[in-house]
């Protein structure tokens, strides 16, 4: 006979906690990554809007290009937008918040600019 000591494995109520975890874990990721991916766009849109001369078509450049990729977190009266050595730089900081239960919200803060 074999005793219990020598059993090795995780029990159901372990595994059952663990199951729990990785749902936790996916339901807060599966909400975080499409504004990861807004960032993305976000970057984009700022890069194609460095490319104005002043500041009126820059922000009507990120404007037109936030609407192309649906960016709802920002728009152009947000975007910062400076001159380094003849080149316009365009920055841009904005947050998004992740209601997870109760009071508790998961706070992503994004800042970018242009390259």
């Amino acid at each position: 006979m074999h005793s219990l000591k020598n059993q090795r494995g995780i029990s159901f109520i372990g595994l059952v906690l663990v199951g729990a975890l990785v749902a936790m874990a996916g339901a807060v990721a599966a909400q975080a990554v499409p504004t990861v991916i807004e960032y993305w766009a976000v970057q984009k849109a700022a890069q194609r809007a460095s490319t104005g001369q002043t500041v009126v078509e820059v922000r009507d450049l990120f404007d037109r290009q936030a609407e192309v990729d649906s960016i709802k977190s920002i728009a152009g009266k947000d975007i910062g937008i400076t001159k380094e050595a003849d080149k316009v730089v365009v920055t841009f900081a904005y947050q998004r918040e992740i209601h997870l239960a109760g009071p508790a919200y998961l706070t992503l803060k994004y800042a970018g600019r242009s390259k």
